[in-house]
């Protein structure tokens, strides 16, 4: 089950893809409807939408704001995330992490930093990511207190811009 799982997630990326080359490659009307109807989720894809997304953090309460968890979330950005993330609105190789504490629950932010790969395959705003970025966000290892240093640091970062 999980290799079909696996397979449809490929077939939606490779799908969304050839949707973003054909339509930027002036393709046809009708390609981009075909396109459009391979890439919406089947019956087995399809996944209730979580203000958590997907992982042990889903459902749980997490810890109000923690300065000196903060200050080691820089240090495990620095390490972890920089190179492909930045702190403004800029893209890198991923998405511009600017308000990103504003729009997605903690729950989300630390199953995502966490768990991406299932995130990515069963989350819809997750699925949506990656649709519009185009790479699979590497799974670190981050521990949950990194992690949690992180969801700080980014809470930090949200709040003095």
């Amino acid at each position: 089950m999980k290799a079909k799982a696996r397979m449809n997630a490929l077939l939606i990326a490779i799908t969304a893809v050839a949707a973003v080359v054909a339509g930027g490659c002036g393709g046809s009307s009708s390609d981009e409807n075909k396109a459009k109807s391979a890439v919406e989720p089947t019956e087995e894809t399809k996944v209730e939408a979580s203000p958590d997304g997907v992982g042990r953090f889903a459902g749980k309460e997490v810890a109000a704001f923690d300065a000196a968890l903060a200050e080691k979330g820089g240090t495990a950005f620095e390490s972890k995330c920089a190179a492909c993330h930045k702190l403004t609105a800029d893209k890198v190789v991923g998405p511009g992490l600017l308000g990103v504490t504003k729009k997605r629950s903690a729950a989300w932010i630390l199953n995502m930093i966490t768990n991406p790969e299932e995130m990515t395959k069963q989350d819809p705003q997750a699925k949506a990511l990656l649709a519009e970025h185009l790479i699979q966000m590497t799974n670190q290892n981050v521990s949950d207190e990194d992690a949690l240093a992180l969801l700080n640091f980014l809470r930090k970062n949200d709040e003095a811009k």
